[in-house]
């Protein structure tokens, strides 16, 4: 079980549905939903420039599509901190797109581990529980 998960989505229902399974699956003691993508970036970064890595998530699933701030924008104010993040911290995209650009561009951003499609299932948290 991990300590603490990030859900940062602009869309409720997602972020209730992925907390739902989560708790079904036992998958983390602590997971935090954003509607925010600011506000869990500024608590990310919060807890990285405190330098306690128990403070930090261990999982982070991150949508793409959001008003204000975007994936792409969150994982762009993360460079700073990257080598702070590294090893500490999986940020999976989890995302309705299908565009293979994005996935591409996923796959060379240091800070992602895997990009993930809508809806979160059991079967990707229990793989996703033996990687860890």
């Amino acid at each position: 079980m991990f300590k603490k998960v990030y859900i940062v989505d602009d869309d409720e229902v997602s972020i209730f549905l992925a907390e739902a399974i989560m708790e079904a699956e036992c998958f983390a003691a602590e997971c935090k939903g954003y509607l925010d993508a600011q506000k869990a970036l500024n608590d990310l970064l919060e807890s990285a420039h405190n330098g306690n890595p128990d403070a930090l998530p261990e999982i982070i699933f991150l949508d793409l599509n959001m008003p204000f701030l975007s994936g792409w924008d969150f994982l762009e104010a993360l460079v700073p901190v990257e080598r702070d993040l590294k090893d500490r911290c999986r940020i999976y995209i989890l995302t309705s797109s299908v565009d293979e650009q994005e996935r591409r561009r996923a796959a060379n951003t240091a800070l992602v581990a895997g990009f993930l499609q809508k809806p979160l299932e059991d079967e990707l948290l229990l793989q996703l529980k033996q990687c860890s």
